[in-house]
This record gives C-alpha cells, sequence and structure tokens, in this order.
C-alpha cells in the first residue's frame, strides 16, 4: 500500500494548518511518531495479493548489488524514521527554505511533496530542488549549492502533531513531478526507478561533496571519421632546400569546421586541413589571359601576423575563366546513397534540393543520369538531355531511403553510363553523393581506387559530396575524389549546396588544367627555415615534380588556389633548428633571389606537363602587413585561425582577438557574406576554446609586437 493511501486522511485534515509552537510539541511529535508505527505495522499485516509477502518483498527490493533494499520498510526502519523525524521537524517549522546548510554534512534527502501540497510547499522552500537518485547512494537537494553554503543553520524549533504527520506523508509518499535537478551523466546511466529507495537508507546516506566547476571544452559527436595526420614540420634550408606538393582545391574541411562550431562543438584536429580552410575563400588574383596558359602565379612576402620575426610567402594562382559564349558539354552521373542512414532532413532531402540546384545551371549541351545503391539500387534515369528538367528533378523526387547499403554494383554501373553518353572534349563525370557509406559495389578499398584512376585515365572523372553528420568517412571521400580527379565537397547546408553547384559550377565541372603541382627552392643565403602551412596530406617527393606518372591536383575554370609558407630569414634571431656542426661555414648564392618558384601541370587533354618558372625576389617583399592586399591579410587570418584551433605547434600563440580583427582589415567587399561568415566563426571559436593567456609578444593587427 502507498504512502498516499495511509495518510490521505491526515493530509487532508493538515491543510492550511500551521506548526504549534507548544512547549510540549516534541512529547506529541514523538507520540504521533509512535501512532505511526504501529498503523504501519497493522496496514503490513494484511495479506498480499500474489506470492506470499517474503517472497512479494524479495522480488522487489533486489538492486544491482544484490542487496535487500525494501527490508528496510520493516519495523527498524518505520520506528528509526519516527525517532528522526522531530529535528527535521524543528528546521522545518524555523526556516523558510529547506536549503541544505553545508552538503558535506550527512543530512536526510528532502524529497518533492506530493501532488495535493505543491502549492503549500512552494510557498515554503522555493529554492528546494529533489535530485533523482542512484539505487545505493542517495544524492542530497541541489538547488542550495548555488547559495551561500558557509551560512550558519537557523536555530531549530518544536513542531506540533499536525506538522509532525505531515512530514511523515511526505517522507512515504513517491517522488513525483520528476527531477528538477541536474543530474550528472555518470549517474544517469544508474538511476533507480522513483521510490525503490527505502526511506530509512535515504536518511542515513551521506551527501556526496560538491562537485567542482571545470570549463570543459565540448567535442564534436562521434562517428566521423578522418584520416590523421601531423602538420607540417619546420625545415632547414641547409638540409632540405626543395618543397614539393600538389594543389588542392577541396573545400569539406571548412564546410564541416562550420557546421561544428554553430553547432557548439570544437572540431577534432584531423577535421582541421587548414589549406581547405583558406581555399574555400575566393580570391581576387589576376587571371589568366588564355586557356593555353590556363594560369599565372601571384606572390608576395610580408611580416607574419603571429611572429614578427618570420615572414610569410603566399603564392596565388587563379584558373582561366572561359568567355561567356563557350559552353562545353557536360556527362554528369548522379550515384546517390539511398541506405537506410539517409533518411535524415541534413541528408537525402537535402541532396534532392542540392541536385536540382545543379540541374537548373545545366543547359542543351549536357545529359544527366542516376543510379542510386543501397536497398533500391539500380538505374532510376538513363541518360536524358537536361533540357527535360521535370523529367529529372521528378526521378529525383521519388527517391527514398531505406535498407542497409547492400553492395550493389552501383559504381560500375555509373561507370557504365558515363560511357554511353560520353561527350567528346566535354565533361564526363560520375558525382558520388552519401553520408558515408561507400559501400558501392567494389568492397576492397585499393581494387575501388583502382577501378576510379583507371576510369580516370580514360577520361571519365569522379567528384564527391558528403551529407550529413555521425557517419561521415572524410577520409574515404578524400582519397576516392583525389583519384578519380575530382573535388572534394561537403554540403552542410542548402547554401552550402548553391555555393558549390551554382556559384561555383565552372570550377566544379570545367577543368582547365590536371595534375598541377608546386615546386619551391629556398636560398640558403637569405632563408634560413621554412614551413608550409597545410597541405600535408599532398606532400610530394621531390622526384615526383618532374614524373608525369604522378598524379596531382586539377583546378577548374576560375577557381582560385593558395598556398603560405612560414619562412625565417637569415639573422632575424627566430631561427629554431640548430646549424649543423660540420656543415658549410657559410651560404652561398646570390641575395637577389629568396626563392625560386616551379609550377607543372597539363592541359585537359594532354598527358605531357607544361612548366611555368618565375623568381621570388626582394621586390615583391612588404615591410609591414597593412601594406599588402586585403585577400592576403584574409587568407593570412584564415591561417591562424586553422592553425589556432588544430592546436599547431608554430602557430598557435595568436589571440582570437587578433585574428578577427585581422580578417576584418582583410574583409574587402565581401559580396557573398562568406568573411562575414568567418568573423562569426572566430567568436564561436573563442567561446569554445578560449585563450589561454597572453603572449607576451602577441601582435596585434597592425603588426606591431615584441622587439
Amino acid at each position: 500500500m502507498s504512502g498516499d493511501d495511509m495518510h490521505d486522511d491526515p493530509l487532508n485534515r493538515l491543510k492550511g494548518a500551521t506548526p504549534d509552537p507548544r512547549a510540549d510539541a516534541k512529547r506529541r511529535a514523538l507520540a504521533a511518531g509512535m501512532a505511526a508505527f504501529e498503523a504501519s505495522q497493522k496496514k503490513s499485516s494484511s495479506a498480499a495479493q500474489g506470492n506470499d509477502w517474503g517472497q512479494r518483498l524479495t522480488s522487489i527490493i533486489n538492486s544491482w548489488k544484490g542487496k535487500s533494499i525494501m527490508d528496510m520498510r520493516l519495523p527498524i526502519g518505520t520506528a528509526v524514521i519516527a525517532l528522526l523525524v522531530l529535528p527535521l521537524g524543528y528546521q522545518l517549522y524555523s526556516t523558510t527554505s529547506m536549503t541544505p546548510t553545508d552538503v558535506a554534512v550527512q543530512q536526510p534527502v528532502q524529497f518533492e511533496p506530493p501532488a495535493t501540497e505543491v502549492a503549500a510547499s512552494e510557498e515554503r522552500a522555493q529554492s528546494t530542488v529533489a535530485n533523482t537518485t542512484p539505487a545505493t547512494v542517495p544524492k542530497t537537494v541541489a538547488a542550495g549549492r548555488d547559495q551561500d553554503l558557509a551560512a550558519a543553520p537557523p536555530e531549530p524549533a518544536p513542531m506540533d502533531d499536525a506538522m509532525m504527520d505531515t512530514e511523515m506523508a511526505r517522507e512515504a509518499a513517491p517522488v513525483v513531478g520528476g527531477n528538477s535537478g541536474i543530474v550528472a551523466p555518470q549517474q544517469a546511466q544508474s538511476m533507480a526507478p522513483a521510490g525503490a529507495l527505502a526511506e530509512s537508507e535515504a536518511f542515513y546516506m551521506p551527501s556526496p561533496a560538491p562537485v567542482p566547476s571545470v570549463m570543459l571544452q565540448p567535442t564534436a559527436p562521434s562517428g566521423d571519421t578522418f584520416t590523421s595526420f601531423d602538420e607540417q614540420r619546420l625545415k632547414a634550408v641547409a638540409d632540405e632546400p626543395v618543397s614539393t606538393f600538389s594543389i588542392d582545391v577541396d573545400t569539406a574541411s571548412y564546410s564541416y569546421v562550420r557546421r561544428q562550431l554553430e553547432d557548439g562543438y570544437v572540431p577534432e584536429p584531423d577535421a582541421v586541413r587548414i589549406e581547405e580552410l583558406i581555399n574555400y575563400f575566393p580570391y581576387d588574383y589576376p587571371a589568366a589571359q588564355s586557356a593555353a596558359v590556363p594560369f599565372k602565379p601571384t606572390m608576395a612576402v610580408y611580416p607574419t601576423p603571429w611572429n614578427p620575426k618570420t615572414q610569410l610567402l603566399q603564392i596565388g594562382i587563379k584558373g582561366y575563366v572561359p568567355d561567356a559564349g563557350e559552353d562545353k558539354p557536360s556527362n554528369l552521373v548522379f550515384l546517390i546513397d539511398t541506405s537506410g542512414s539517409m533518411d535524415e532532413p541534413d541528408k537525402l532531402p537535402l541532396l534532392k534540393r542540392a541536385f536540382g540546384l545543379l540541374v537548373d545551371q545545366l543547359s542543351a549541351n549536357d545529359t544527366v543520369s542516376i543510379v542510386v545503391y543501397a536497398g533500391s539500387a539500380g538505374v532510376v534515369l538513363e541518360p536524358t538531355m537536361a533540357t527535360e528538367k521535370a523529367r529529372i528533378l521528378g526521378a529525383l523526387d521519388q527517391l527514398a531511403a531505406g535498407g542497409s547499403t547492400a553492395g550493389a554494383a552501383g559504381i560500375e554501373l555509373a561507370y557504365r553510363l558515363a560511357e554511353q553518353a560520353r561527350v567528346e572534349g566535354g565533361t564526363n563525370r560520375v558525382i558520388l553523393a552519401t553520408d558515408g557509406d561507400f559501400n558501392v559495389g567494389i568492397d576492397d578499398p585499393d581494387d575501388l581506387e583502382s577501378f576510379i584512376e583507371a576510369k580516370r585515365d580514360s577520361g571519365t572523372t569522379l567528384s564527391v559530396l558528403g551529407f550529413g553528420r555521425g557517419n561521415l568517412d572524410d577520409a574515404t571521400m578524400q582519397a576516392l575524389a583525389q583519384h578519380g580527379n575530382g573535388n572534394a565537397s561537403y554540403i552542410s547546408s542548402f547554401r552550402e549546396a548553391q555555393k558549390v553547384l551554382v556559384e561555383e559550377i565552372g570550377g566544379t565541372l570545367d577543368m582547365i588544367a590536371k595534375d598541377v603541382k608546386i615546386q619551391i627552392e629556398f636560398n640558403p643565403a637569405v632563408i634560413s627555415e621554412y614551413r608550409l602551412i597545410g597541405y600535408k596530406t599532398r606532400a610530394l617527393n621531390r622526384e615526383d615534380f618532374n614524373n608525369d606518372a604522378v598524379d596531382a591536383g586539377d583546378i577548374g575554370a576560375g577557381h582560385t588556389v593558395t598556398a603560405i609558407y612560414e619562412i625565417t630569414p637569415v639573422g632575424s634571431g627566430a631561427e629554431m633548428i640548430e646549424p649543423l656542426r660540420y656543415g658549410l661555414e657559410s651560404a652561398t648564392g646570390s641575395g637577389d633571389e629568396i626563392a625560386f618558384l616551379r609550377m607543372r601541370y597539363k592541359l585537359p587533354e594532354s598527358d605531357v606537363s607544361q612548366l611555368i618558372e618565375q623568381k621570388v625576389t626582394p621586390d615583391l617583399v612588404y615591410g609591414d602587413i597593412g601594406e599588402v592586399s586585403d585577400d592576403m591579410r584574409f587568407a593570412a587570418a584564415v591561417a591562424a585561425f586553422g592553425q589556432k584551433l588544430k592546436g599547431s605547434n608554430y602557430g598557435s600563440a595568436m589571440g582570437w582577438d587578433d585574428i578577427e580583427a585581422l580578417a576584418r582589415s582583410g574583409k574587402g567587399s565581401d559580396e557573398s557574406g562568406y568573411r562575414s561568415e568567418f568573423i562569426q566563426l572566430v567568436d564561436a571559436a573563442s567561446l569554445l576554446k578560449p585563450d589561454t593567456g597572453t603572449d607576451p609578444c602577441g601582435v596585434s593587427a597592425s603588426g606591431e609586437g615584441c622587439e
């Protein structure tokens, strides 16, 4: 029988009653307690329904430790409650709040009152919070921890019979109204049902000591996977004067990092690829004049914003932009993941709208095919002219997610359709869209990459679009896009879909150069050390530069690519690498050149690379970062942001405020609003990953710092 049934009549009689402060309250309170004890004995002696009383108690009380907790409802526990209720009554009468005065001292747990007394208890105990308790460790009231715990407890006052009965009814009644306190995650896993803990045990368990408040960085939800890599290390020019890497036009990392920060999470370090953060933004570099030489480098050397003793060498290129009248045909195959995991608003529904945007950009020269894999594997749409937009959009609209990723021959079927509708002199591309399930029909990763490479060499490329979170396989997405001579993008929102598939459609589909490699040789007479910021996953061996069989990145029409080196001038005092004991006594060479740049690329229909060479001379050096273009200051701010967010060993000392100030100084016209959005991300990152201290040589946006 519940506590409400046992004490229903006394509770109804005591509505609105006030405590009696007479001197004999102690005697009558004890008598009331004993009367309650006798009443409970009589009621507990009634025959139980079902099993006999011993079996019923045993079946109810077995806790996760095997203890018979409910045995404490027997007379011993009830008698103890009666003896303890007097001091509790004193405190209830003499105070207007049930807040505990010292959580480190052993004291009774105060449960929420039953529903019949909620209104009255709110007037007396506005700050009382009843915590749901684990099965073996009861928790004291939590609300009082926000008040002054050092205050002395009030003098207890006597309690009359009415108040005594009320408090006993409250102790016997089950907890109602839920838990208004905050339960620690580790406690939530061991929660016992309300009422499973005997009142006698609750009274005798000590309250836990208060837990100190600790600022924790919120980490990103698990499930997404990224390639593990270390940042580029500092190199001595005397040992390794040549740096070689492939360009990268992917932007997936920035989109993912932005979503994590906007959702209140610090992205894991491997998710932060600094070159993709920098290259997310368009820059106004001079464009090439003809498709024969599809780009030309733009360079500048200026002070490093996070280290005034070093300099940044920035290299930028912009792909050739075809005339508006040029309309190269495109043969596109959408390979779409329709597995059960795609059944989320930011996955298949967003994917349909994103591809709808792309279809709207196509012309009469283009064709579209649709292949799905997973539970509904097969050809959804045969090669269809892009002018039949209603038919294409209708095929997209009928897609539905369901079933497991079943391993249908999706990738082979997609390439077969691409071969069927192949266009000469145009773009033949498979666009794979998924949340991370790459079971596209070829199980072995090496075999899948080899298959994609073979198709790439025959003229059909591959791009990858990632959707959603929790299942994203970024490592595979990047690998397949690189082997397929395509780009990898992460579509986190409809606005991002518009950027990738509308604003940058030319760079996404119209390739103007492939296998683009950059190599720079530093002059040891001028530069003592250097490091490339980012591009760790794109590093090439020195001998790979002249080997046309080695694959590298591709650049689309109008696309911009930026690379930044941090360089240490000879004699600057910023050197971190000790010179060789038995090396050359002094560097040889002229000071007329800082470095020498070489670039290799292939035209889309050629297998033979072309070479571009250019000197880096002192006339490209700026003494103040404020003298360089807005684009260069903004790129430097993004580089500093990426390093700080990633936890770089070299460039993370710059404060968030200085990064934001530098980004604002390079914001420019910002017609698309992407730079304003980045400034907001800096604010979000500063809250989630605050500065731990002030760098004594911290540099402001103007370049001022330690001498």
